[in-house]
């Protein structure tokens, strides 16, 4: 069966995709340490009512949690429109012409 309408991906778009994903993930998990540090943070070094603690760790995973994926979809989105650009521009419609060397007159 023939898929009409679909193209391969080069190793290099491969790649890329590859190390976007890693770098969202990356970005997303030191952020969410970084706010659930900085949230329960008190609750871990200071002896504090056992409802303040809870209520501190708690708040701080539930913050920690939406920032990672609020980073990690942000970051994959952004590359999807860039990307999508890049290859818009490739395919001829627009950006800088096929051939090397030249400049696009409008740039």
């Amino acid at each position: 069966m023939e898929h009409t309408g679909t193209t391969r991906r080069t190793q290099a778009e491969r790649d890329a995709i590859t190390v976007e994903i890693g770098y969202a993930l990356s970005s997303a998990a030191f952020l969410g340490a970084l706010a659930f540090g900085v949230v329960a943070g008190p609750a871990l070094l200071f002896e504090l009512p056992h409802a303040v603690r809870r209520t501190l760790v708690v708040s701080g995973v539930c913050v920690a949690s939406v920032l990672f994926v609020v980073r990690a979809v942000s970051v994959l989105v952004r590359f999807g429109h860039e990307a999508g650009a890049g290859s818009r521009s490739r395919s001829g419609s627009g950006g800088q012409p096929s051939q090397p060397g030249r400049t696009n007159p409008d740039s």
